[in-house]
């Protein structure tokens, strides 16, 4: 975790390719980091995939669940994305309340990871910690913010929607007519 901090920040002249240290390169730590990305909007309900991998990964390493990201990072400019959650290469989940980037084994009796059928159930269940690292293989978002559309854009879609109105109205021309409806009449007044 030391060396990548020192990647980050741009500290580079203790890590060269030293046969006798075991500290890596930057070239070695940058092609370690490959991320599968689930991107999902809540308005549409729909989700795409976008995988990172190298340079494209790195500004996604320390980062934590809930925090809020510029879409840019991803490939979604001008969209505002939050962290949601993620797994790591073995499958298991990452929790929003374990410290740190670590994989452990927690007791728990709900929520991310483990969903019991008994009440007041505990287990003992391997998870992974908030903080994202090079061992996380997926990584789940959504969008919070949407660019904003230009008055061209909204000019664009209003003849779309002036389409959609003239098709609903031809619809209620071809429509029959409804009848009137009968009135019963008094039996008296037949009679």
């Amino acid at each position: 975790m030391c060396v990548q901090i020192a990647v980050l920040k741009g500290n580079f002249k203790n890590m060269v390719n030293n046969p006798y240290s075991n500290q890596h390169s930057y070239r070695e730590l940058v092609s370690m980091a490959k991320f599968k990305i689930i991107i999902s909007d809540p308005e549409t309900g729909k989700s795409q995939a976008v995988e990172l991998e190298d340079a494209r990964a790195v500004p996604l390493v320390g980062s934590m669940l809930g925090e809020v990201l510029d879409g840019a990072t991803v490939g979604l400019g001008g969209h505002k994305l939050k962290i949601t959650g993620g797994s790591d290469k073995d499958g298991f989940p990452m929790r929003p309340d374990i410290h740190g980037g670590v994989k452990t084994r927690v007791v728990i009796a709900k929520g991310v990871g483990f969903h019991s059928n008994r009440n007041g159930e505990r287990k003992r269940k391997t998870l992974r910690g908030r903080v994202i690292t090079e061992e996380i293989s997926q990584i789940n978002m959504k969008i919070i913010e949407k660019p904003k559309k230009t008055k061209k854009e909204q000019k664009k879609a209003k003849p779309t929607d002036a389409k959609s109105e003239k098709v609903e109205k031809e619809s209620k021309e071809t429509k029959k007519p409804e009848e009137p409806k009968k009135e019963p009449r008094d039996m008296k007044e037949e009679i």
